[in-house]
């Protein structure tokens, strides 16, 4: 008898982070899985490939017959010996494919050959999947949402995780929301960033509960759409507006885009790879608003930049940036954001410092 039961709690899954076996193929598991899932896959893309055309043409039990050929000896002693890490680092997980069915009941069936019960999840990601995105909607309906807002560089997202419920979509996201926003890992998928969203929705609710924080965002964050139903709630929604003197925000831009991305690429691509590709980031970030800059300026802030990258890779000092990044924050960022501020006046509920965001929030 199995030690524990295949389970549909899909709840308790996503509220106590467990750990996931997702045995789909990785291109089903590229396309969008879940946070804490890990992919051991029963067949690879080829196989699975093979498997389906064999199914459309020949019928189910001609398909099983030929994923058995597929998945044997070697190739089924090293599928088997991956379940098996898994099930030995995480005693209190569960496994799934797709819809629960042939796929997870056969990885189950073997992974108990090899001396070992390990559940699996009642309706695979398709349930899984469900659920998420019919909790998300509910979650949205009936939450409580509080905005934090403010000017470029005032450390928004820094002030929104100090508060008492906060859901940071940028950090679900991957991305910090501006032409300078991308980080050196990839953005989750449409489908991964809806999940993980969901899921923090869900733990808001039912962990923290009270007012949902959110910091203001535009329709995409990178390339990660927020769903319709959630801007317009939070285009209603009150809004707490973190002011910060400019030279706050000039240091807070020079730390998050300047320090600690040179040092991100650095960690990720060695030396002087990660310099170079960091160079290319911000010279490329700058780019990409460059109509709406207009040239000169654009240029003019180039060559600052281009300067103050020389000057930092030559000494190490980073205050060369602080010219660039003012006149982007006084001359770019900050008066499109007042103007759309202006159109919001009415939502303000309280405007000032971090200490006065926080006080309001407790």
């Amino acid at each position: 008898m199995r030690s524990r039961p295949d389970t549909e709690d899909y709840l308790s899954i996503f509220l106590n982070d467990t750990p996931l076996l997702d045995v789909r193929a990785p291109v089903e598991f590229d396309r969008g899985s879940f946070p804490n899932a890990v992919n051991a896959p029963l067949m690879n893309d080829e196989e699975r490939h093979q498997v389906g055309i064999c199914y459309k043409e020949d019928g189910q039990d001609a398909a099983i017959e030929l994923g058995h050929q597929l998945v044997s000896g070697t190739v089924k002693e090293a599928r088997i010996e991956a379940w098996r890490r898994f099930v030995a680092d995480h005693p209190d997980g569960y496994l799934f494919c797709f819809r629960g069915g042939l796929r997870s009941r056969l990885t189950q069936q073997w992974i108990q050959q090899a001396g070992l019960d390990y559940p699996l999840i009642k309706g695979g990601y398709k349930a899984l999947r469900r659920f998420l995105i019919d909790q998300l909607e509910e979650r949205i309906a009936q939450s409580e949402f509080l905005i934090v807002s403010g000017r470029t560089g005032t450390g928004k997202t820094r002030v929104l995780n100090q508060l008492p419920n906060p859901v940071d979509l940028e950090g679900l996201a991957n991305h910090r929301g501006s032409s300078f926003g991308r980080e050196v890992t990839p953005q989750p998928t449409q489908i991964d960033f809806e999940n993980r969203l969901a899921v923090a929705m869900l733990k808001a609710h039912h962990r923290v509960g009270g007012p949902v924080y959110l910091e203001d965002e535009s329709r995409l964050v990178g390339r990660c759409a927020l769903p319709q139903s959630l801007r317009e709630r939070m285009a209603a929604a009150p809004l707490l507006v973190l002011e910060q003197p400019i030279e706050e925000r000039v240091r807070i831009i020079r730390e998050d885009y300047v320090v600690k991305m040179a040092s991100d690429y650095s960690r990720r691509d060695g030396e002087e790879a990660g310099w170079s590709n960091f160079e290319d980031y911000l010279l490329s970030a700058l780019d990409r608003i460059r109509k709406r800059l207009g040239g000169e300026r654009h240029q003019r802030l180039r060559q600052s930049m281009q300067e103050a990258l020389e000057n930092q890779h030559a000494t190490g000092d980073v205050s060369g940036h602080d010219y660039w990044i003012a006149s982007l924050l006084e001359h770019y960022y900050d008066p499109m954001y007042d103007y759309q501020l202006a159109q919001k006046a009415g939502r303000i509920l309280v405007r000032g410092g971090p200490e006065t965001i926080r006080g309001f929030a407790e």
